[in-house]
């Protein structure tokens, strides 16, 4: 904000947002008020309290709300319409019985963990649980009622560590390049890192925590009891075919993007910049979409009112989905515009730690207190990326260091990130639940993830 300077130290900005932190669970969880209404009174009262100018206040709340709203209600809309179709063809219980018939019902969960890891190599978190979640509920509802937290924590988990540890997701791609590392040796370790670390925080941690976490299928892509036994469902392979449509387009986009980064490619022509569209997260599905329409509705009998009838009643159920993360966005965007980040990262900067250590704790603070996974590695990458370039380390080490980054920048993500609201409500979990599951599992696959890097640093 032009002109503003922030005024507050450390200690009381961390206060004030540890103060907010402690009324939205309150309010939430004691008080039973709706959580939209709760992030937006106090990140109104954070914003006034933090000194932000009140001319500003109402423009730092609606760009914060949008600029999170914009990107998630594209996804989850175009993700929820994609569900319900993929649900009422029966494709969905296709599908789930033949990964049941294929792998057994005791490996079903470690199966969709493994598709979700190859689903998160080129797709964003948010973009891949979209479309991973209409076969995530078909399995878990095939298999028996109340245990979604089992499958859905399982394939969430995976779709993370891929977010966070590997290129070519923005956060391990900025500390990449701010800190020199070898792009293809962080690409190596990582792989190496993100195997045993999504086993042990993902799916141990699902298996363990589903066990005391009763939670049954939600109906937000419409239940098999809301229609009439499909005549015609598609097969499993034309399922696949059409879940893979966005994988496929968004690997494209991240090759061609690679590409034009090497200089290998020039990407002003006009067929490169069409093919980089089709690969965007919301363009692809939006295809994937269509396509759906066609093969899954059409083609099986479904036109005109009918058709409209199956994609409209996917959008009721995840309207609040997407305005609470849009508030939890907001939330996290006061915090940030209040200087929180910039105040914490001057403090930490003289602590004197071993770099690694200092990379893995200053992104771990970060996270915790102003919610962004990506702004918090970005931050504390700039921050050490001019000692850590010149500090004459080896390129694993070097590789080593941002992986260690993007570990701590992903710990315990709460109330104050918009992928807190968008798991717990895309899953059905008030918030006490989504804190002792996905809160937890995201503190664990920091902690796993960077003693998993520390052994790779002691080796070599």
């Amino acid at each position: 904000m032009e002109g503003w300077t922030q005024t507050l130290g450390t200690l009381p900005l961390l206060g004030i947002a540890a103060g907010a932190i402690v009324l939205i669970l309150f309010m939430v969880i004691k008080l039973k008020l709706h959580a939209f209404l709760v992030l937006i009174f106090v990140s109104l009262l954070t914003a006034i309290t933090t000194g932000i100018p009140l001319k500003n206040i109402s423009e730092v709340l609606v760009t914060s709300f949008s600029g999170t709203l914009g990107h998630i209600a594209l996804l989850v809309g175009l993700g929820a319409m994609l569900g319900s179709l993929v649900e009422s063809s029966g494709g969905a219980r296709i599908l789930a019985d033949k990964m049941v018939s294929i792998f057994g019902e005791k490996r079903a969960p470690f199966a969709l963990g493994i598709a979700s890891l190859i689903m998160g190599f080129p797709i964003f978190f948010d973009a891949g649980l979209i479309v991973m979640l209409p076969i995530v509920f078909a399995v878990a509802r095939r298999l028996g009622g109340n245990n979604l937290v089992l499958y859905g924590l399982t394939s969430a988990s995976a779709l993370s560590v891929m977010h966070i540890f590997l290129p070519p997701h923005p956060g391990p791609i900025t500390a990449t390049a701010t800190y020199g590392a070898n792009l293809g040796i962080v690409l190596i370790l990582g792989l190496i890192v993100v195997l045993p670390t999504w086993y042990l925080s993902g799916y141990l941690w699902a298996k363990f925590i589903n066990k005391r976490i009763p939670l049954p299928v939600l109906a937000l892509f419409g239940s098999p009891a809301d229609d009439v036994e499909p005549t015609n469902p598609p097969s499993a392979a034309t399922v696949i075919g059409i879940i893979a449509i966005p994988l496929i387009l968004i690997f494209m986009n991240t090759g061609l993007t690679a590409l034009i980064s090497a200089g290998m490619l020039n990407g002003s022509h006009t067929w490169v910049r069409a093919l980089t569209l089709m690969g965007t997260s919301e363009i692809a599905l939006l295809i994937a979409l269509m396509v759906a329409m066609f093969v899954l509705g059409t083609r099986r009998g479904l036109h005109g009112s009918a058709l409209e009838k199956v994609v409209d009643r996917s959008l009721g159920p995840i309207c609040s989905v997407v305005l609470i993360t849009g508030a939890g966005g907001m939330f996290g965007g006061v915090l940030r515009a209040s200087g929180i980040g910039t105040a914490l990262a001057d403090s930490l900067n003289g602590l004197g730690l071993p770099l690694i250590f200092a990379a893995y704790l200053i992104a771990l603070i970060l996270r915790v207190a102003q919610g962004s996974a990506t702004v918090a590695l970005v931050t504390t990458a700039g921050l050490l990326g001019s000692a850590i370039a010149g500090a004459g380390f080896s390129p694993v080490e070097l590789a080593c260091i941002t992986m260690a980054t993007a570990a701590g920048s992903v710990f315990a993500g709460h109330v104050n990130d918009g992928g807190f609201w968008l798991m717990g409500r895309l899953m059905g979990m008030d918030v006490k639940n989504t804190l002792k599951t996905w809160t937890m599992q995201q503190a664990l696959e920091s902690v796993i993830g960077f003693a998993f890097i520390l052994i790779i640093y002691a080796i070599f």
